[in-house]
């Protein structure tokens, strides 16, 4: 595959969002599980812009704001017009005494607590505070960040999505829209019955999902990425290495989910890796390029903690995939018969 652009269309106007098929994510700037010095992570900033890559992801959670500070050293370089940029909403960051500092998986973090807040006033600030911290003139894409249930059940989904609809969320991001302050608006989850709860109550321009739509899991394909297509509505798939297992195959202590990896997942994996070595591939570059199969699907924003890591994103990005391999886990009830491939 290679390096082409693609669109995500404001509903509002039908405007495109330009996109790179292969984007860059930036929770490991966010010192995520381990510290990265601040000369690596320039240097990994700068590999994806050379390669090509021009559309960027980050959010306040990522290292406490580290990730977007990070940015805007790189954004005062790079061609503001051919980039586009995205964060994230729903969680404010607010000074606190150090034992009240809320790291969660990232590590060296400012003296920051995260507090959620999907109303008017909380979708408005936190625009506001990562303007600041990005020290950008305008964001083009901004998603409500984990507003689904998640590890912290169905009662903090609910109230948020109150928040959200009773109390000015969505009025805040359609305001922002409306006056161009930002081109489009979604959501950046890690399950997709949450973006169809939201397509339907209100418009929205598209969703980033981490790791529900991959050669592990295509349960989207039964009904949300169906009615993505009949509503123009765009999927930035975030996480397609499934937190990591499908990068570094069934080794010892992979990762799926954000933890280690359980045995049936070992053996499904196990079985993909087997059908990639039959054709050469590597499982890596069939887990990259899987999701783009998909019309719905517009971009891949695997992450990067080193310049080394992008260039071996995009050399897997481009790696040639024969027809053959697609057919062979259908044909093995790996993937769903029915799953469109590149």
């Amino acid at each position: 595959m290679k390096l082409s652009q693609t669109n995500l269309l404001n509903q509002r106007t039908r405007t495109p969002v330009t996109l790179t098929q292969l984007g860059f994510g930036g929770a490991p700037l966010g010192n995520l599980y381990r510290k990265i010095n601040e000369n690596d992570a320039q240097a990994t900033l700068d590999a994806a812009w050379d390669a090509g890559i021009t559309y960027f992801d980050t959010a306040p959670q990522y290292g406490l704001g580290r990730s977007e500070t990070r940015f805007a050293q790189a954004l005062a370089r790079f061609d503001r017009s051919k980039l586009t940029l995205s964060t994230k909403v729903g969680r404010i960051l607010e000074d606190c005494a150090p034992e009240d500092v809320t790291p969660e998986a990232f590590v060296d973090v400012p003296q920051k607590r995260i507090v959620f807040d999907f109303s008017y006033d909380g979708i408005m600030r936190s625009y506001e505070d990562s303007i600041v911290r990005l020290k950008a003139d305008s964001i083009d894409m901004l998603f409500l960040h984990d507003i689904d249930a998640g590890t912290h059940g169905q009662a903090f989904e609910d109230n948020n999505l109150r928040q959200l609809f009773s109390d000015g969320g969505y009025r805040a991001l359609s305001e922002l829209r409306a006056a161009d302050r930002i081109c489009a608006i979604g959501a950046g989850v890690n399950t997709w019955q949450i973006c169809e709860k939201l397509l339907g109550e209100a418009d929205f321009d598209g969703f980033l999902l981490a790791g529900r739509y991959t050669l592990i899991e295509q349960d989207p394909l039964e009904t949300f990425l169906p009615l993505c297509l009949k509503r123009d509505v765009g999927i930035i798939l975030g996480g397609p290495y499934n937190s990591g297992i499908l990068a570094t195959g069934p080794i010892e202590g992979a990762r799926f989910d954000y933890a280690p990896a359980p045995e049936h997942i070992l053996q499904r994996v196990r079985a993909l890796n087997a059908v990639c070595q039959d054709h050469n591939t590597p499982l890596i570059a069939a887990a990259l390029q899987f999701p783009l199969g998909h019309a719905a699907v517009k971009s891949v924003i695997p992450g990067a903690s080193s310049a080394q890591e992008v260039r071996q994103n995009v050399e897997v990005f481009e790696t040639p995939i024969p027809p053959a391999l697609w057919a062979d886990l259908k044909s093995q009830g790996l993937i769903r018969p029915d799953a469109p491939t590149p």
